[in-house]
């Protein structure tokens, strides 16, 4: 009667053995991958260059509540200005001056948004998306052309923007 706890030794021809020198190459190989990802992970975390394409920061980086408050009225104004552009039907125009108009707009409410005590802040968040979801949905209405939506989003806009800049003190 065999042991329950010896296990019978498997016997593998000597054609199946992998050669030594493989194991440690593939090894090699493997760590040196490791090392490769690490550092290049390691370079794209810690490199302090910013992005070309996209910028993802809400806020200029040195940019003060006077100076986003002393700059919000010609941004807002550059914003509903584009109205001239959308009678006169200068989509690519319109679309640009919308753009612009409006990054410069968020990155000023944005920065007087984070200076209001916290209990405030809420409900300037949601003025703040209703009013930017509207300049997202002209900017599609005047990529595609589409008269009636766009002047439904930028009545919108007016009206958001009205609503936001009331609700701000000056």
């Amino acid at each position: 009667m065999a042991s329950l706890h010896s296990p019978t030794p498997l016997h593998f021809p000597h054609s199946t053995k992998i050669p030594h020198h493989t194991t440690t190459t593939t090894t090699t190989s493997a760590a040196a991958t490791r090392r490769s990802t690490l550092l290049l992970l390691t370079t794209a975390l810690f490199t302090t260059k910013p992005a070309i394409a996209l910028d993802f920061r809400m806020t200029v980086p040195d940019q003060t509540v006077e100076e986003a408050e002393a700059g919000i009225q010609s941004h807002a104004q550059s914003l509903l200005n584009v109205k001239d552009l959308l009678t006169s039907e200068s989509w690519k125009e319109a679309q640009k001056q919308v753009r612009k108009s409006s990054s410069l707009l968020k990155q000023d409410i944005y920065t007087i948004i984070q200076a209001k005590p916290p209990d405030q802040r809420p409900r300037l968040r949601m003025l703040y998306a209703h009013l930017f979801t509207a300049v997202t949905k002209l900017d599609y209405a005047v990529r595609d052309k589409d008269r009636i939506r766009v002047w439904e989003c930028y009545h919108t806009i007016v009206f958001a923007l009205h609503h936001i800049l009331s609700t701000l003190p000056r």
